[in-house]
């Protein structure tokens, strides 16, 4: 007899739901905040933001629009990529990948419960594999909840409608979707070398406010503007995809391959780490 579809992926299903109260409070805050920046955006034209006479506003300013530099802040698109890259919706990415990273391997190292996983059946590339799993599918629906959210405001605005087309509202949501897994990848690697759940939520605190400031000070000095390709902001553009209509498959392929290292990492180390506490 097959197995029943409910027991399959039981490691995947348990870790949804444990964390069921929190990806619903981080799913209902995502699509809250982004109604809120088009509520701000159809409300106060962008030119009217950084004062009247038209004045552009400063380079650095790039970085909180998620543009490289095509695309102003003092825009449609501008305004909407900001609630992209603002860092409530940054806090709610890290915070979704940082508490399903810690739960992959190092939640349970520091308990002291992971070698009674490896008693039962289970794998150790299975008990990895189902985790991502859990932790991908998170990510997907933070990064939807934000896409649908901000398409039915730009559906039901003319003026949103006529700057920023739905396909680039989608772009933007996809490559938030790259931006997710880029960080999901080193964590997991973290958490497959580290003994506590602090080293993995650390982890991910740090590359996220590490690259954001990484990616602002590149874009603010002349001098430091090479130091952007260590950023996963530089690849992450909001506003560009929803000022463009289309996917920078160039820097998504960056975002997604960074992540395929660090998993494939997280794999090969917890294959050979010792997993007593």
């Amino acid at each position: 007899m097959t197995g029943r579809p409910a027991a399959r992926f039981p490691l995947l299903r348990l870790a949804l739901h444990r964390r069921r109260r929190m990806i619903a409070a981080l799913t209902a805050g995502m699509v809250v905040f982004e109604a809120l920046i088009v509520v701000i955006t159809t409300t106060v034209p962008p030119e009217q933001i950084f004062g009247a006479g038209g004045r552009n506003p400063p380079g650095a300013f790039k970085a909180f629009s998620g543009s490289n530099g095509a695309v102003s802040i003092a825009s449609y698109p501008g305004l909407l990529g900001a609630g992209l890259t603002h860092p409530f919706w940054i806090a709610l990415q890290l915070t979704a990948i940082g508490s399903l990273a810690a739960a992959a391997v190092a939640a349970d190292v520091e308990a002291g419960t992971v070698e009674l996983l490896m008693v039962r059946p289970v794998s150790r590339a299975r008990l990895l594999a189902e985790r991502t799993g859990a932790l991908v599918l998170v990510s997907l629906l933070l990064n939807a909840a934000a896409t649908l959210a901000v398409a039915v405001g730009v559906a039901l605005s003319p003026d949103l409608h006529d700057a920023v087309p739905l396909r680039g509202v989608f772009a933007a949501g996809l490559l938030g979707f790259g931006f997710a897994l880029c960080l999901t990848g080193p964590a997991l690697a973290v958490s497959a070398a580290g003994r506590s759940r602090a080293h993995v939520v650390g982890a991910v605190i740090a590359f996220g406010a590490v690259g954001f400031a990484v990616n602002f000070v590149a874009l603010a000095w002349s001098k430091a503007a090479p130091l952007r390709f260590a950023s996963p902001f530089h690849y992450y553009t909001p506003a560009d995809a929803l000022a463009h209509g289309a996917v920078p498959w160039g820097q998504f392929a960056v975002l997604v391959g960074t992540s395929a290292v660090g998993t494939a990492l997280a794999f090969s180390l917890l294959a050979r780490r010792d997993l007593a506490p």
